[in-house]
């Protein structure tokens, strides 16, 4: 009796675990849900709605607050080897630009993050961002290596992560920068279309 308990186990309840994807989240405090709780943030919520249409995905967020693409480039390696994942979001920059830090080390970071996550099989989402004008002419070029990497990466681009809210100051904590938690479902809703495609 309990051989056949285990092998029913084994061929009916075994696949499904083993099945399981991961939709990795490389990001900043746009990402990690800074002055909101985690579980209001983007990823959280994106976890969600993959259980909601029963999408066989969980998400693992591994956003810091603060975080640039030099420190995400040096956490990927062992994030890629502990969770395996299906897809790879990488949402940082933000703070690269607004340290004014040279875009030439950024390109870099983010290339090396791609092909780094592209060598596992994991496929790509390259999140983009936006300075405020007063940055002048960085501003211009910070926003052109998002656009110029994903063209010659062929990943898929949300052009600007933060489009969806960015004109709406309402939607912003007081700090002007982080949004609040409101305006996480539009994030979402503006981040699925280049998500969804790559679930298969």
């Amino acid at each position: 009796m309990r051989l056949v308990l285990f092998l029913f186990a084994l061929i009916f309840l075994t696949p499904p675990a083993l099945a399981a994807k991961t939709i990795l989240v490389l990001g900043d405090s746009l990402s990690a849900g800074y002055g909101i709780r985690p579980e209001q943030a983007w990823p959280s919520l994106l976890d969600h709605r993959l259980a909601e249409r029963q999408l066989d995905y969980s998400v693992a967020n591994l956003s810091i607050s603060g975080e640039t693409t030099a420190g995400g480039r040096s956490r990927l390696a062992p994030a890629l080897k502990a969770y395996r994942p299906a897809i790879v979001v990488i949402a940082l920059g933000a703070n690269d630009g607004l340290r004014g830090l040279p875009l030439a080390q950024m390109r870099d970071n983010l290339n090396a993050m791609i092909e780094a996550s592209r060598a596992t099989g994991a496929r790509i989402v390259l999140a983009g961002m936006r300075l405020p004008p007063n940055y002048g002419p960085y501003a211009v070029d910070f926003h052109k290596a998002f656009v110029d990497i994903a063209r010659s990466k062929k990943a898929p681009l949300i052009d600007f992560l933060l489009e969806p809210v960015a004109s709406r100051p309402q939607l912003f904590q007081s700090d002007n920068l982080h949004p609040v938690a409101e305006a996480q479902p539009l994030i979402l809703d503006h981040i699925w279309p280049a998500i969804a495609p790559l679930l298969k």
